[in-house]
């Protein structure tokens, strides 16, 4: 299957040079003279790079043959990474190179959306938001508010992120996995 530059749309997987890209950002340009043409900016889904291309109309590209599949994270085995299909019970491992920073925001028994391209995991994109505990937290200074009221906090993943001095460890809080800041107590 081919899409033609006038299917062109943002999120729209194609391949480009033998591995799949998403693409992020899509121009039609009609200059004064010569031909239309439409300038795409495309993610490599395999290691996140970036490229611009640009296609004359009527020109088409390959559709890339990916599907992204809800799973339930399960645990780590040592560099792998366990995900369950909810209907099937089916189990596959990801090796922690495809994951990559995202390892920072699985909790096991949470839903991931698993992308996958020739039947193979080929990336990882965890719940926008978790719950999690806090398992480390700097003490409150008290009349620390120069900083802009604001401490590091580890939580159970992991992750150090920024808190209000209010939270105290144990506490649970919702953490926005997009860009990894507080949310909110849960």
């Amino acid at each position: 299957m081919k899409y033609s530059t006038s299917e062109f749309k943002n999120g729209l997987k194609v391949i480009i040079n033998n591995e799949p890209y998403t693409i992020v950002e899509n121009t039609f340009e009609k200059p004064g003279k010569g031909q239309a043409f439409t300038r795409i900016k495309v993610k490599n889904l395999l290691n996140g790079k970036v490229l611009e291309k640009t296609y004359k109309s009527g020109q088409s590209i390959e559709a890339a043959d990916v599907h992204e599949q809800s799973m339930t994270y399960l645990y780590q085995e040592g560099d792998m990474y366990c995900f369950m299909d909810e209907s099937s019970y089916e189990q596959i491992e990801v090796n922690s190179d495809i994951i990559g920073e995202n390892k920072l925001w699985l909790l096991e028994q949470n839903t991931c959306q698993v992308l996958f391209w020739n039947q193979q995991a080929v990336s990882i994109t965890p719940e926008n938001f978790i719950t999690a505990d806090i398992i480390e937290c700097e003490p409150n200074v008290k009349g620390d508010t120069v900083s802009g009221g604001a401490k590091n906090a580890t939580i159970s993943t992991g992750a150090v992120i920024r808190v209000p001095l209010f939270i105290k460890l144990g506490e649970i809080i919702k953490v926005d996995t997009r860009t990894g800041e507080y949310v909110s107590r849960a």
